[in-house]
């Protein structure tokens, strides 16, 4: 299933069931007084927040929803039934935004329910019309319209860490050598097209697309998954060893991040020296110096290419998201490889 993270669908709610005339009957007399019932009400449109990043997905191709309208009064002053809602899973960290109403929701929580459009109520009966001066009311009213209109939907990715640099930095090998992830691996840009989740025991390592200049402008991939950043609690930010001035490559993603705002630059922060296999132990240490003295970042460094360098990073990161005393995302959420 590919991964979706911007969708607008169009739902109504259900328009509420007529009233009716309808009228007792007895032995004494073939009409006796009125006993019309009144109409149920219309199903609601209910988003519910679920724990699944590529619900969105399901919204792709089928945009159209409606609840169910209420059932018509019946005899004996008997309400009609109320039209079921139509539930609309939604991932999340789902931003909500309903332009014939000017609102705009959240969705938080796993099971939270927003509802978005009210259907209509019911229309009223002839029993409801019995006075004094009117014994043998002919009246009722029609059900009222649910209210119906766009729902545009946009995702952003909850995770524990987020993995960032230029294109080719190494960030689906590391993800993958990290977790059971499959992110696309190619020696050109833009391989990951889409956001890949990890689990990383029992923490969420999410993939981010590449980042070139010009992404927080609308330029390459970047604009469209720079919003996930926003959510995740600590940024890898991966820059290649064989990058002829890797603090080049490091300060023009962070211009990025800047550029777009939302906190990002404000986040905790880890520099990653990757690919480390391709320089010397000297070249190494030289710009592990270079990055730590010009950022002010921790920097670690690592190769996939060598189980060992693997094994001693992931300990450290294990210990650093341990240290932050988090509760891993995967109790709250399933870990999802959203390239299914």
């Amino acid at each position: 299933m590919a991964f979706v993270d911007e969708v607008t669908i169009y739902a109504a709610a259900g328009k509420g069931g007529d009233g009716v005339i309808r009228w007792r009957r007895t032995k004494e007399k073939a009409k006796g007084g009125p006993s019309g019932g009144d109409g149920g009400r219309g199903g609601d449109v209910i988003l519910v927040g679920v724990r699944d990043y590529a619900a969105l997905a399901n919204y792709k191709y089928e945009k159209k929803f409606k609840a169910e309208d209420g059932e018509a009064g019946k005899n004996e002053l008997q309400t009609g039934a109320d039209g079921e809602p139509v539930l609309l899973k939604v991932p999340v960290g789902t931003h909500v935004r309903v332009p014939s109403v000017g609102k705009e929701y959240e969705v938080k929580e796993e099971g939270e329910r927003i509802i978005i459009f009210r259907g209509g109520k019911g229309g009223l009966g002839n029993a409801r019309f019995k006075s004094s001066t009117n014994r043998n009311p002919f009246q009722q009213t029609a059900g009222k319209p649910g209210k119906e209109g766009n729902i545009e939907l946009s995702l952003k990715l909850i995770a524990d860490v987020g993995l960032i640099g230029l294109p080719n930095a190494g960030k689906s090998s590391l993800l993958n050598a990290l977790t059971r992830a499959k992110s696309k691996i190619g020696d050109y840009p833009f391989t990951t097209l889409e956001p890949t989740l990890g689990d990383f025991y029992g923490y969420i390592l999410a993939d981010i697309p590449g980042l070139i200049e010009g992404a927080s402008a609308g330029r390459g991939l970047g604009i469209k998954f720079l919003k996930h950043i926003e959510r995740t609690g600590i940024l890898l930010h991966l820059v290649s060893a064989d990058q002829d001035d890797p603090l080049k490559a490091y300060e023009e993603v962070c211009k990025e991040l800047e550029a777009f705002g939302q906190g990002l630059t404000r986040k905790r922060e880890i520099i990653i020296l990757s690919k480390i296999d391709l320089i010397s132990a000297a070249e190494r240490e030289t710009r592990i110096q270079l990055l730590a003295a010009s950022t002010g970042r921790e920097v670690l460094s690592v190769t996939v290419e060598e189980p060992e360098s693997v094994k001693a990073f992931s300990g450290t990161l294990s210990k650093i998201l341990n240290s932050k005393h988090q509760t891993p995302s995967t109790k709250q959420i399933s870990s999802t490889n959203l390239q299914k």
